[in-house]
């Protein structure tokens, strides 16, 4: 027997394999000490046997396979050319162990297979899994996971993410059962409806407490989720592209990285060190060494009706509530008046911008923010130029349905690829922008693995071409967010929904796996064009403010005591976003459902921000206290309500914080919390502290 061991501070890996077989995880969890006898844990975690069973469990192994009876789903599963079923029988060729990473090679030498499983620490409390197969004929590979993971006995709670257009990262709670819960994403981008994360927790685990497990699959183009409970109880998770979206016969294919965290301390615990890798690790330095930049977005101001004069004002007016970044959205190009037109044709339309963009981009300058711009590359309509000249450069069949009025390019294509990258680098070689808006409104007609890779082999190109351009990935809102795209892109649009009581929530669960820094959240207009609601400015600021704040919407209806308003908030966030978007997210939980709340806690631990949304009317009278989080107990910390102008005559209570900063213990805050005053739904209350 064969047993390595991995570490970080908060968790460790035991990996063995017996006889050269197939590794498996012994164990994953909360660290153990430094003198633990492995033999003895692999031997100690092995199952009894009993009636009904054959006379060895098969090991919930890295890649488990047909042909040795096991109960679950397999983690492959290939073909040769001509359509017959591969059954490997892999064989420890090679094992690579250091300190924090672990490769692992088998062969099948009969059916003349080579597969590898890669355990590397990504961040410490995060750890990266890759799988890839090998092959020394041409074979056709339906399903390969990331390498597997058993899933703890006392983890039987199942979080997943669901959701839909403007209402993304919405949670799912279920439970192990005898029928496996099984998530195909079958529409080529990561989606709305189904995104690659899973955690898995404890009984009483919540945000601050208890056992919890993480896992994230960083792949933008379609995935399969299988957590499943054998008939001996014992449980899987895989991860891997969805099935039969490698399309043609290869030799070699690959899964994603695989994330996986675990924590003793909450969501919160695996959440921090996830947000931690993608600030530190998946970020370039330049992005963290620069103020992030107050955006507007002139989307929904406009929309398709676009004018030089009135782009000016708008940017002067934004300009004058504190944005730094004027985003030109869709509708510059081609003849594009509407979204029937003009996809793929990716040059200047000359009637709106008769004297090109540089009169607009020196104003914007002039204004003292820097300019950005939108593209759909991936996309074409049949009413353009491009189409009609290449039809054969379309993903799919001619006959296929269409989706918002448009087609997709065939982005794997070497013919299409240089076509985009011409276009779009020639409008950042011939203008000063910084920042591309790079969206992807519909479905694929079905997954294809080339046509994901290819727009990662373009993305990544056009970044070290434009080292100094910024991508913010967008897809109809957050329909692909994921840290395979986040390799290449510098912020995500999280929903196209500007609801500022839909966004309060999506943010909240979303930060499970997204830092502030790279998440953008804006200002809507007062009456929201996808929900037909009507918020306050104070409660849309302080929702933005959360994230990476901006603006989109209309200056142009804003009243005095709203702009002053706006002003306020961007002024704050400008004092704060240093430190605020380097900071770790700290979900609260509340003792009042009523109230969506977070900690931004200050690398140094010596400042923090206390975000409390009112979602809606409380179920008691008065507000019940909020217990904080990851604060020092022994110390002592000042706390004041940075908007206690926003108090409301129905609160009439004597309350000290309505009229002066706090002293309490971190102790005090922690277990008994902080007493907010009454307020009307949705609204914020903001707290700052700071250890003294």
């Amino acid at each position: 027997m064969q047993v390595w061991r991995l570490d970080d501070s908060a968790q460790t890996i035991v990996v063995a394999s017996i006889d050269n077989s197939m590794a498996f995880i012994a164990y994953w969890g909360a660290v153990l000490p430094e003198h633990e006898n492995l033999a003895q844990v692999v031997h100690a975690q092995m199952r009894d046997l009993t009636g009904g069973m054959i006379d060895q469990n098969a090991p919930v192994s890295l890649c488990p396979v047909e042909g040795d009876a096991f109960p679950g789903m397999p983690a492959l599963v290939a073909s040769d050319a001509s359509g017959i079923d591969l059954m490997p029988c892999f064989t420890l060729r090679q094992a690579h162990f250091k300190k924090q990473s672990l490769e692992l090679i088998y062969v099948d030498k009969a059916l003349g297979l080579t597969y590898s499983a890669n355990i590397n620490s990504a961040i410490d409390g995060v750890w990266q899994l890759t799988s890839q197969l090998d092959s020394e004929v041409d074979i056709k590979v339906h399903w390969l996971a990331a390498p597997v993971l058993p899933s703890a006995d006392k983890a039987p709670r199942v979080l997943e993410f669901g959701g839909r257009w403007c209402g993304e990262f919405k949670l799912s709670e279920r439970s192990f059962g005898p029928s496996a819960l099984v998530r195909e994403n079958r529409t080529g981008r990561t989606g709305h409806e189904h995104f690659p994360g899973l955690m898995t927790l404890a009984q009483g685990a919540n945000y601050c407490q208890g056992d919890v497990y993480a896992w994230h699959y960083g792949w933008s183009g379609g995935h399969k989720m299988v957590a499943e409970q054998l008939p001996d109880g014992r449980r899987q998770v895989q991860f891997g592209h969805v099935p039969h979206s490698h399309r043609a016969l290869a030799k070699t294919f690959s899964s994603a990285n695989q994330y996986i965290a675990f924590s003793a301390h909450g969501i919160n615990g695996v959440s921090v060190p996830l947000q931690k890798y993608v600030r530190e690790q998946l970020l370039p330095s330049s992005i963290m060494q620069k103020p992030r930049p107050v955006h507007y977005n002139c989307w929904e101001a406009i929309y398709f009706d676009h004018d030089v004069d009135l782009l000016k004002d708008l940017a002067s007016r934004a300009a004058g509530l504190g944005a730094e970044r004027f985003v030109l959205d869709d509708g510059w190009f081609g003849k594009r008046d509407d979204d029937t037109t003009s996809l793929g044709d990716w040059d200047l339309d000359i009637r709106k911008y008769p004297h090109g963009l540089t009169p607009l981009i020196e104003h914007v300058q002039s204004c003292g923010m820097g300019f950005g711009l939108w593209f759909e590359p991936e996309m074409v309509n049949e009413e353009s130029n491009l189409y009609k000249a290449h039809p054969q450069w379309v993903l799919g069949r001619a006959s296929q349905t269409r989706g918002r009025q448009q087609l997709v390019l065939n982005i794997a294509l070497p013919a299409v690829q240089e076509y985009l990258y011409t276009k779009v680098s020639h409008m950042l070689a011939n203008n000063a922008i910084e920042y591309i808006k790079w969206d992807h409104n519909r479905v694929l007609p079905f997954a294809d693995v080339a046509q994901t890779q290819a727009i990662y082999g373009l993305l990544s190109r056009l970044r070290a071409a434009f080292p100094h351009v910024e991508i913010e990935s967008c897809s109809s809102g957050g329909a692909r967010i994921d840290y395979g795209v986040l390799e290449h892109t510098q912020r995500v649009w999280l929903s196209d929904s500007n609801d500022a009581l839909e966004r309060l929530r999506i943010q909240h669960q979303a930060a499970t796996f997204l830092p502030a820094i790279v998440t953008g959240s804006h200002v809507g207009p007062r009456h929201c064009h996808t929900s037909g609601r009507v918020h306050s400015m104070n409660f849309r600021a302080w929702v933005a403010a959360q994230r990476h704040m901006g603006m989109e919407m209309d200056p142009r209806e804003l009243t005095t005591t709203e702009a002053d308003q706006l002003r306020q908030v961007v002024t704050f966030w400008k004092q704060q976003r240093d430190w605020l978007l380097k900071a770790d997210i700290l979900r609260l939980d509340s003792h009042d459902e009523a109230i969506l709340a977070e900690l931004h806690l200050a690398a140094t631990g010596e400042q923090f921000v206390v975000f409390a949304g009112v979602a809606d009317s409380s179920a008691q009278i008065s507000p019940r206290p909020l217990p904080l989080t990851g604060l020092d107990a022994k110390a002592q910390y000042e706390i004041d309500l940075v908007n206690r102008d926003e108090l409301v005559s129905l609160s009439r209570g004597e309350m000290a914080i309505k009229v002066e900063k706090l002293t309490l213990s971190g102790s005090y805050l922690m277990n008994y919390g902080v007493t907010l005053p009454w307020q009307f739904p949705n609204a914020m209350w903001v707290l700052k502290g700071k250890r003294l």
